[in-house]
């Protein structure tokens, strides 16, 4: 029987309800650790190598930052929300593109109704739910989004009479077909942006859309089944949470939490990589009950074959997805692709979860504009981040002279090659964006409640260590570093720390968060982020919403903007309460911005019926760009 509870939980939650590990340690000596270790806790900032962790440009910049809001914005900074609604500053205007449920085509107009939602015969003919990461494409001048729908809230899409956990193979395929990828043409008329319904490039990609394995892994005996015993098809991809595009203008889609899809309706294969993955037991959506392929128990190498980063053809809508296995396996976040200075390309990549790492991606072969992209992003090595103590740090090449395992090997279980190296374990590495005007990245690190509590899935030390530097983490931070001599493919760095969330109301030390956090601009949990032409970060959050005792003052989910140069930042938009904001891109005249709001509560943004994910659009009065 299927736990019903399993599906109100947040998915790392899941993830500990079905694989709980050891605490190692109580609270108060959790807190004892970190005054004797860190300093920290007494109200000085005294980890690293001081005060410089947060590099210099913040430290000198406290007093602007303190006054967040100063000409450095093109807008007046928003106060916070706890209400069911989109805010934006002062000569921005905002509106709804698109709905969970919205059609893309004719023949599934009106197929959503607030009392049923949408049913299984036209759900992959609708916009799916939860909204995540998005792109958009200059398809021969056509506007076109590319845009992920992580997962479903079953309680919404199936009858009332199913509590939220299918009874049917039919009510499989409504929760498969309304998450996975929506390709959509976009116009601009008299009233703003619109969906093109009927375009021939719209597309919906789903769980049962047939893909390709390429890279070193495929056609290894670990990804084939008894449905494909090549080892180089694979259907679906699922859970996509964050995005990135190729420099050759294709969307890259990131399989984030696909281990809940699975389940055991008999027995379950044992094995390392099961568990550093947590993959076992029950699944989220009872697939297993339904579709074989789900059931580890039947098909033990089916998980092998999702995790990836799958790469889609955005003007070609009978082409089909491919799953780039040299970027490794695990809970991508986002894919952010970058040229090295030797021509070479270079891709980020967050996994995740709590105490996992941060990877990096450099081909073997260069790209040249217009030529072909054959085995860029099947042939190169894979690095994992190791961040020191003195803000110097290197990449790790996974190879198996490093790591004492397979090549394939890495590529399918590649946390066990991180840990085998010695990588940093992270606070749940999630978006990287590079900034268009230098060589430098930076990294959601989102927060981690088992800082220096317990160790991660694979057993790795996490305490606190220099870019995660506060125990039992509950607002998150974000780290900055520089590719030594301005080359991404380089495999020495410097970093910093861009900001640290905290709450400066509550808290007069580490977690009241870095200089540049004050009452009138803080945050927690930064998830998504992303640069705009004029080398502003924009970052988006999914964190504590509740507004109450470490959270009080801090109001529902929020995008702000961040100066690189400054460290000033400043709320932009916030969200309906229950939301996260994730996933942004800009129209080609840098004029309208598209923003995604994802899981909210109440009954936004119809103001009746189901709650439903959605994009926005969001733009200046005066018709001004965005950067």
């Amino acid at each position: 029987m299927v736990d019903k509870t399993l599906i109100d939980l947040s998915w790392d939650d899941f993830d500990e309800h079905r694989d709980p590990r050891p605490e190692g340690n109580e609270f108060d000596q959790v807190v004892d650790r970190a005054i004797s270790r860190r300093g920290f806790l007494g109200g000085t900032l005294a980890f690293g190598s001081g005060a410089a962790v947060f590099g210099a440009g913040l430290m000198s910049s406290t007093t602007a930052a303190r006054a967040a809001g100063s000409a450095t914005f093109a807008f007046d900074p928003i106060a916070i929300a706890t209400d069911h609604a989109v805010h934006v500053p002062r000569g921005y205007k905002s509106q709804v593109l698109i709905r969970w449920g919205d059609a893309l085509w004719s023949e599934a107009e009106g197929a959503y109704t607030p009392e049923t939602g949408v049913s299984a015969a036209l759900s992959d003919k609708v916009f799916g739910e939860n909204t995540d990461g998005m792109e958009l494409f200059d398809i021969d001048g056509r506007e076109v989004i590319a845009v992920n729908s992580e997962y479903v809230n079953p309680k919404i899409n199936l009858p009332a009479a199913s509590e939220g956990v299918p009874q049917s193979a039919d009510e499989v395929t409504l929760l498969k077909n309304l998450q996975g990828v929506t390709v959509m043409e976009i116009a601009r008329g008299e009233a703003g942006y619109a969906v093109v319904k009927d375009s021939p490039l719209n597309r919906r990609i789903t769980h049962e859309t047939e893909m390709t394995l390429a890279g070193p892994l495929a056609g290894h005996e670990l990804v084939k089944t008894s449905a494909d015993p090549t080892g180089r098809r694979v259907k679906g991809t699922m859970n996509n949470c964050g995005s990135g595009r190729t420099l050759w203008g294709t969307y890259l889609t990131c399989e984030e939490n696909f281990n809940g899809y699975f389940g055991a309706t008999g027995e379950m294969p044992a094995g390392e990589g099961y568990i550093r993955y947590g993959i076992g037991g029950t699944g989220r959506y009872a697939y297993e009950k339904f579709d074989d392929r789900y059931d580890l128990s039947k098909e033990p190498n089916e998980p092998h074959r999702h995790g990836f980063v799958t790469e889609i053809d955005p003007s070609d809508p009978t082409s089909t997805p491919v799953k780039r296995t040299a970027l490794g396996r695990f809970k991508h976040e986002n894919a952010e692709m970058v040229q090295a200075s030797d021509g070479r390309i270079v891709v980020y990549l967050g996994d995740d979860e709590r105490g996992e790492y941060l990877y990096k991606y450099v081909s073997s072969g260069v790209y040249t504009e217009g030529a072909a992209t054959d085995g860029l992003l099947d042939d190169g090595t894979l690095f994992v981040a190791k961040f020191n103590d003195d803000q110097s740090g290197e990449w790790l090449a996974l190879t198996p002279e490093t790591t004492g395992m397979e090549a394939a090997e890495i590529l399918c279980f590649t946390r066990l090659a991180a840990s085998a190296v010695g990588g940093t374990t992270m606070d749940r590495p999630e978006w990287v964006a590079c900034n268009p005007l230098r060589a430098e990245a930076y990294c959601a690190l989102t927060n981690n409640k088992n800082r220096g509590v317990k160790p991660n899935a694979g057993g790795d030390d996490t305490s606190v260590n220099a870019p995660n530097p506060r125990e039992t983490n509950k607002y998150g931070q974000i780290v900055r570093w520089t590719p030594t001599g301005g080359n991404h493919a380089a495999e020495g760095f410097t970093w910093d720390l861009y900001v640290m969330a905290g709450n400066p109301t509550v808290y007069s030390n580490a977690y009241g968060g870095s200089a540049n956090i004050n009452a009138g601009n803080m945050f927690n949990s930064p998830d998504g982020m992303a640069f705009s032409s004029d080398g502003m970060l924009w970052i988006q959050t999914d964190g504590d919403d509740d507004n109450e005792g470490d959270f009080a003052g801090m109001g529902n989910n929020q995008m702000l903007v961040g100066d690189p140069e400054s460290g000033e930042i400043a709320r932009f938009m916030t969200v309906p309460n229950g939301a996260e904001v994730t996933g942004l891109c800009w129209s080609l005249d840098k004029t309208v911005a598209f923003v995604g709001v994802q899981h909210p509560g109440g009954s936004w943004p119809d103001g009746a019926g189901k709650p439903r994910s959605s994009v926005v659009s969001v733009w200046r009065e005066d018709g001004a760009a965005f950067g």
